[in-house]
């Protein structure tokens, strides 16, 4: 399984991911490659952010390891205050992408000369090919795939495609990246981000396309935003179910993309209004909540996202969505971590369900002890 970046340091009880939003050598980063490097991930990737190419690349690649449950740690690079090639001297390393990027001028180069591990870079830029040396000077353990007629989001998803047809499946089962279901509509979105990345602009509602999906740039760091995958999922499907045969019907293209982001702005408005809840007047710890009376459509989003504070402030890394339903107070309860489990609340208090995802009625009395500072 791909490495979190919500991980405890030993030595610090903050959750890595609480970190300044503008910086990409940040210790969160650093800090998750000492924890790879104590775990002997075997895996690293590094794509470019914030390149929407770099991020599906990103998620071929984490679709890949997941499928073979193979351990990777995944970050995003910047050219602003770049990872630097020393920062990767870590033990149990054998293979580190490159994903959208070569680096900064000699980066590869430098990081396969001071490794033994291999080093595959993936670039579309014609800017790029002057920094790749030639075949003499280039180490045994450096490959570059540079192909200027093609974006690296679509030779990435290729290449891992093509990986995962050489290891061995049960008979009759066909190695995918992707559902069937799904990997026309994908395959369509990457030749739309292929034709705007080579400056081709030829596809029908090209310019809609890059209107509609630029609003969630800010969505490709996996560090800040560690449900990067699941809302790719999510968005992507989202998006994609308002194709129109073969072509993009831009109104409704841009019509799904307003109706996306209206709903993050609403959450983001409760997520400016959180207060701290002592689970079972504090038995079972402390996390962030909000009310959302009203609004409970937005609680599976909400409660994630403040299941992130939560972590980030030091409690529990779980959120607390409560609103009115009918005659009865409601407490949604979402967690961001697999090791904990909020189903043991909701159970205490005769509701259920599983350990991410859970909910119950609570007396207002009682909800009032939850919140009161002096609860025991």
């Amino acid at each position: 399984m791909a490495l979190t970046l919500l991980l405890r340091s030993p030595n610090n009880p903050s959750p890595l991911g609480a970190v300044v939003r503008r910086s990409f050598r940040s210790d969160a980063a650093l800090e998750a490659i000492a924890k790879a490097s104590e775990q002997k991930i075997p895996n690293v990737i590094l794509y470019n952010y914030p390149s929407f190419s770099g991020a599906f690349s990103a998620l071929f690649a984490h679709l890949f390891h997941s499928t073979l449950n193979l351990p990777s740690l995944i970050l995003p690079f910047s050219s602003i205050h770049p990872l630097k090639p020393e920062d990767f001297d870590i033990h149990g390393v054998s293979k580190c992408y490159l994903l959208d990027l070569i680096g900064p001028k000699g980066f590869a180069l430098k990081l396969a000369q001071r490794s033994s591990f291999e080093v595959i870079a993936f670039d579309h830029r014609k800017s790029v090919l002057a920094q790749v040396p030639c075949e003499e000077d280039c180490p045994r353990n450096l490959k570059f795939h540079v192909d200027v007629e093609k974006s690296s989001s679509s030779a990435v998803y290729d290449y891992f495609c093509d990986q995962l047809a050489h290891f061995g499946f049960p008979k009759g089962m066909v190695a995918s990246l992707l559902d069937p279901k799904d990997r026309d509509r994908v395959e369509m979105v990457l030749k739309y981000i292929e034709d705007s990345d080579l400056r081709r602009w030829s596809l029908p509602d090209i310019r809609a396309f890059n209107i509609g999906i630029d609003q969630w740039r800010s969505k490709l760091n996996c560090i800040t935003n560690p449900y990067m995958y699941e809302q790719y999922s999510i968005v992507l499907m989202f998006i994609l179910r308002r194709i129109t045969g073969v072509k993009f019907c831009g109104f409704n293209f841009l019509r799904a993309t307003l109706i996306s982001s209206s709903r993050q702005n609403a959450a983001d408005k409760f997520l400016n209004k959180v207060f701290k809840v002592h689970l079972g007047r504090g038995f079972y710890g402390e996390c962030l909540g909000v009310r959302v009376d009203g609004n409970s459509n937005l609680s599976d989003e909400i409660g994630k996202q403040l299941g992130v504070k939560s972590a980030a402030a030091g409690l529990r890394p779980i959120g607390a969505v409560v609103y009115m339903q009918r005659n009865n107070l409601k407490m949604c309860l979402r967690s961001i971590d697999s090791a904990t489990d909020t189903s043991e609340v909701a159970k205490a208090y005769g509701g259920g369900g599983s350990p991410s995802s859970s909910s119950f009625i609570i007396r207002m009395d009682e909800y009032n002890q939850w919140l009161s500072v002096n609860s025991s």
